[in-house]
């Protein structure tokens, strides 16, 4: 879809007559380009809208509110996507309606699906230390420890350069993260030292990208983002936590061990590079110091003024 000829999407005739496409996926791409989305936004935009065209088999221009809603309910209904999905689909349709072919509608046409808030999991450092000692290679041992102790987003990971390893002022540098921002990030001595113990363990030693690709890391391109899943998804299994753990796992507990340990919040949001404080303020209901910093009000009723401690069961 957006690549051929048919319903502006796909190549194909599924009973009506077919449209070239190419120019429709070129004035989207036109689009994204003036925005400088990330390659990551730009095949997701493209693949939600393929999917709208081949669930109504018509092309996407001829399509209108009335049919994103009904879409929009499918996608919760019949596919049981969380709401978080169903908010970037919907994301990328009105980009495409709105921006693309300047639809003169209001958002309430397209409206976003209310969001849940969900407080991610976070492993305790003790269990952040099982983690990175359960890897299963050296070079995974690198890559989780690099996670925990900057917080990256696993794209950021694998697109760090040699270069970008500041080691006189002991900052790493973040190249074009997420929209498309350049941050610093403080360099841990330990992670200093393991990145050394890396380069020196590498077959063929890289020219550019610290993270090298390929079955022995000798490629000339870096590491994808299965990557960086593999080695989170194998050293929890060692690891016997019982805890979800993905490569954001590690960046929320960056956020929330930081926070316990007296960091501010703003300077977290530096860290992570968020464009907005709220986004970081989640961390408040994540960390132990905040949450457990007020009694709850049970401790102070008259049945346990006297014995504060009482912990045995009745």
């Amino acid at each position: 879809m957006l690549n051929s000829e048919h319903s502006e999407l796909h190549g194909g005739n599924l009973g009506h007559k077919e449209v070239p496409v190419t120019h429709l996926r070129q004035l989207t791409l036109d689009e994204i380009a003036r925005r400088n989305y990330s390659e990551g936004t730009t095949r997701a935009y493209l693949r939600t809208i393929e999917d709208l065209a081949r669930y109504f088999h018509r092309p996407p221009d001829q399509l209108g509110p009335d049919q994103i809603r009904e879409y929009t309910a499918h996608l919760f209904r019949d596919r049981k996507l969380s709401d978080n999905t169903v908010n970037q689909m919907v994301g990328a349709l009105r980009f495409f309606f709105i921006k693309t072919l300047k639809r003169p509608w209001h958002g309430d046409e397209m409206p976003y699906p209310k969001k849940k808030i969900h407080l991610p999991v976070i492993w305790s450092p003790e269990e952040v230390s099982q983690l990175i000692e359960s890897a299963l290679t050296p070079f995974h041992h690198t890559i989780l420890m690099t996670l925990y102790a900057t917080g990256v987003r696993r794209a950021e990971l694998t697109a760090l350069k040699i270069a970008d390893v500041d080691s006189a002022r002991m900052v790493l540098h973040i190249q074009q993260g997420k929209g498309g921002k350049d941050r610093d990030i403080v360099l841990s001595p330990h992670l200093l030292e393991e990145f050394k113990q890396h380069y020196r363990r590498l077959r063929r030693k890289p020219a550019m990208w610290l993270f090298p690709g390929g079955q022995h890391h000798t490629a000339d391109d870096p590491i994808s983002d299965k990557v960086v899943w593999h080695a989170c998804r194998e050293a929890a299994k060692r690891t016997h936590v019982g805890k979800p753990i993905h490569p954001h796992t590690l960046r929320h507990c960056f956020a929330t061990h930081l926070l316990e340990s007296g960091a501010d919040l703003r300077t977290i949001q530096l860290l992570l590079g968020h464009a907005d404080l709220r986004e970081t303020m989640i961390y408040i209901h994540l960390s132990r110091r905040h949450v457990g910093a007020t009694a709850s009000p049970l401790d102070s009723l008259p049945i346990y003024a006297g014995n504060p401690n009482t912990t045995d069961a009745k």
